[in-house]
């Protein structure tokens, strides 16, 4: 081993990228592992509009791609892996990957959540086929078709006016009258006459052979079963921690978030959480950004007290 870095971070999201800036920024020796696209979410994220700070038109890719910048530029590494593998009993925590092996003082977990599925018939046989859990990927594959979003929370409603700018109509579809999302973009929703709203329903098929036709609807309070025509169907009812790889080794709760303390701390000495990852009440950038930099600053004086020189 040519090295021990003092934090190694992985995930190169808003948290990963600010926990990266704040431990390189105070000379500490950091490595950050990306097994995908740095930005997590937020790259597929076309406007930030509640971003503390953000410019008009400023966009997902643009923040994060200024934040990797200016994480490098303080000295953070990069490199492009995947984990395969944890140990972070000892003083000095391992990390295994696919191409090589790194150890470290701390370890900062940043690796973010994946969309949930709805749990339709044939989501999983459509997806990439119609079924869709990503607009600013996929929105140009829909344009001047008709398309239906799933969900009531910020995500679904921020995507389905996006969506607006290339499909002929946006059904929002959600289970309760009641939405999640924030009351100035449901009534930015609500205004925009491409956008229609099923309340009180569920999905329970999609429809078609190669390629999403329609999708069957249930009334969840009357039971009536409806077809709605549509060329796309995109999913946004909730995230899953992506924690598979700490199972047994630090605390989780029953969701599989993991479990730390204002601080970042989780219960293994020297290992730390910051962002979507860990339990928490707002998933958003701006906590994000915020868990990083905690997290980081928290790794340092743990070092400062148990790896005195």
């Amino acid at each position: 081993m040519a090295h021990i870095y003092d934090t190694i971070i992985i995930g190169g999201g808003p948290a990963g990228l600010s926990a990266g800036l704040y431990a390189a920024r105070s000379k500490m020796k950091t490595l950050l592992i990306e097994r995908g696209k740095f930005g997590g979410q937020t790259a597929t994220t076309e406007e930030l509009e509640n971003y503390p700070g953000s410019m008009e038109n400023c966009t997902g890719p643009g923040l994060v791609e200024r934040m990797r910048k200016q994480a490098e530029e303080f000295g953070t590494e990069f490199v492009k892996d995947e984990v395969l593998e944890v140990e972070l009993d000892g003083k000095v925590k391992k990390i295994i990957c696919k191409k090589e092996t790194y150890e470290a003082k701390t370890i900062i977990i940043a690796t973010g959540a994946y969309p949930r599925l709805s749990g339709f018939k044939n989501e999983i046989e459509l997806r990439g086929r119609g079924v869709s859990y990503c607009a600013t990927c996929d929105a140009d594959f829909f344009t001047e078709l008709d398309v239906a979003v799933i969900g009531g929370g910020d995500s679904a409603i921020d995507e389905a006016i996006y969506l607006t700018k290339f499909a002929d109509s946006v059904t929002i579809i959600h289970r309760r009258q009641g939405f999640r999302a924030a009351k100035t973009s449901l009534e930015k929703a609500q205004k925009n006459p491409k956008i229609k709203f099923i309340l009180d329903t569920v999905v329970e098929e999609a429809k078609g052979d190669e390629i999403l036709e329609g999708l069957v609807l249930k009334n969840v309070n009357t039971g009536e079963i409806s077809e709605l025509k549509v060329d796309g169907c995109f999913v946004f009812v909730g995230y899953l921690p992506i924690t598979e790889l700490f199972k047994d080794k630090i605390k989780l709760n029953d969701r599989g978030d993991i479990i730390t303390d204002e601080e970042m701390r989780c219960d293994v000495p020297g290992v730390f959480a910051a962002g979507d990852v860990r339990e928490k009440t707002l998933r958003q950038v701006v906590t994000a950004a915020a868990d990083g930099a905690i997290a980081a600053t928290t790794a340092e004086k743990y070092i400062e007290a148990n790896f005195a020189e």
